[in-house]
């Protein structure tokens, strides 16, 4: 639906948006009432209130809906299948064990941090996690020290990559709100990710460890017992898997950044062909396929099947939970919020850039999903950023990024990661606080810090 002539003054749409996100905080954290209906609600009583006409609502919810999910369904199915898969083939146990026989013992934390980022590249953070634990308290167990020293900096690689990099659901959905080209994310995503984590998780991990020394937790044992019967992926095997998707997307931004330098001809049938097969989408399917072939030897298809059907039920919610963020920006974009907005911030003269990451943050400190706040956060400014002239792909990327890092700080009591990693090291509260809580703020800063360079420079 296009937007409507708004029929409000400015100060009200303002204190309209602010009472939506306000209702929506307390829908979810009082009344426990699910994020995806707590958004679809919230969705239905603005538009109403914005004054959007009674015929024209449900339009207007459903496109902000279903645009959405066309991008992110398909990334975050086909990210979750390859996850999947390597999980339960013992890719992540191929590549951990490969990691530190290279880096040594000495360097075992730095080798288990990097062996995350690569397996965080396709799987959620909660699930790359209790993949990686018993890898980690094996390894602590083996090389001795604090448990903190190899946890901290694997948690903080699936944290990172959750947050900042496509396939996962909150970087997409900021991403396909915000207008931002997907591959160029994912460049721009790594480019920020790997330093931030280098140095918010991993330096932080060896001074965490030596500051709190904890013993390895005697609890998890083999991640799934069934597949050790069977000969695990090779690590070329596994490298391919998870470098393949990158390798595509590259490509197509490459030949992008070419046919825009007018080195090459854009319209030539080998460019076009080859940027078809780098789209994200396109990119995904190929590696899940060439990952059904390559891990699922000695399996039949029946139990391959069965495999990639259990990947999906998991992400159900969080995929509806985005498209309902996409629903809720697609109703502030039709009643003129958006434009609003962007008229105050620019009139008190705080930069798009910035007010993304402190919406971000205050999203993130008061609900505590990250999802959740960076989707909030992105349909929020989507009307904002539609309606300021003079941003570059590059600058999209950087709002994406920004709002990443407000979505990450100060992960605390209402944050089911705070209490995923403080159970499974067996941390105290207070502990957990001191450790993981300011590794993770650690982490939005240091990428928003980033993000805020690559603004004002390119």
């Amino acid at each position: 639906m296009n937007p409507v002539e708004p029929v409000h003054s400015t100060p009200v749409l303002l204190l309209i948006a602010a009472a939506a996100v306000l209702v929506l905080l307390v829908f979810i954290m009082r009344f426990r009432l699910h994020a995806f209906v707590s958004l679809v609600l919230v969705s239905l009583l603005t538009a109403i209130v914005a004054g959007i006409p009674m015929g024209d609502v449900i339009p207007t919810l459903l496109q902000g809906f279903g645009s959405t999910l066309a991008t992110v369904a398909l990334l975050v199915g086909f990210g979750a299948m390859i996850g999947r898969l390597l999980e339960l083939t013992g890719g992540a146990q191929v590549l951990a064990d490969r990691l530190i026989g290279q880096f040594g013992a000495d360097r075992a934390p730095l080798a288990l941090g990097m062996a995350s980022l690569l397996f965080g590249f396709p799987i959620f953070f909660d699930a790359g996690l209790v993949v990686m634990l018993p890898i980690i308290f094996s390894v602590a167990y083996r090389f001795g020290g604090s448990v903190l020293l190899y946890a901290l900096p694997a948690a903080g690689a699936f944290a990172v990559m959750h947050a900042f990099l496509p396939p996962h659901p909150g970087p997409v959905a900021a991403g396909d709100l915000l207008g931002a080209d997907i591959g160029l994310l994912v460049l721009v995503g790594l480019v920020v990710a790997l330093p931030t984590w280098f140095l918010g998780s991993y330096l932080f991990g060896l001074w965490a460890g030596k500051r709190f020394v904890l013993p390895v937790p005697e609890l998890l044992g083999a991640v799934d017992a069934g597949h050790h019967d069977r000969v695990p992926p090779t690590f070329g095997t596994v490298m391919l898997v998870l470098l393949l998707p990158l390798g595509l997307i590259f490509l197509n931004t490459g030949l992008g950044t070419l046919v825009t330098a007018g080195a090459i001809d854009g319209d030539a049938f080998w460019v076009t062909l080859l940027r078809l097969v780098g789209q994200t989408p396109v990119a995904l399917l190929i590696t899940v396929i060439v990952a059904m072939f390559l891990l699922g030897r000695g399996r039949s298809a029946v139990e391959i099947e069965k495999l990639m059907d259990s990947a999906l039920g998991p992400i159900c919610a969080i995929i509806l939970v985005t498209g309902a963020g996409g629903m809720f920006g697609g109703v502030l974009r039709a009643s003129g919020i958006g434009e609003a907005l962007a008229g105050s911030l620019d009139a008190i003269g705080m930069p798009l850039i910035v007010a993304a990451f402190v919406i971000s943050m205050a999203l993130r400190v008061a609900q505590g999903s990250a999802t959740v706040a960076l989707t909030t956060t992105a349909g929020l400014i989507a009307p904002t950023v539609a309606a300021t002239t003079g941003l570059s792909e590059f600058d999209r990327c950087f709002l994406v990024v920004a709002i990443a890092g407000g979505a990450t700080v100060l992960s605390h009591f209402n944050d089911s990661g705070f209490w995923l990693v403080g159970r499974f090291l067996q941390m105290d509260e207070k502990t957990t606080l001191k450790t993981w809580t300011v590794m993770e703020t650690l982490l939005g800063g240091i990428g928003f810090g980033f993000a805020l360079i690559g603004w004002w420079l390119l």
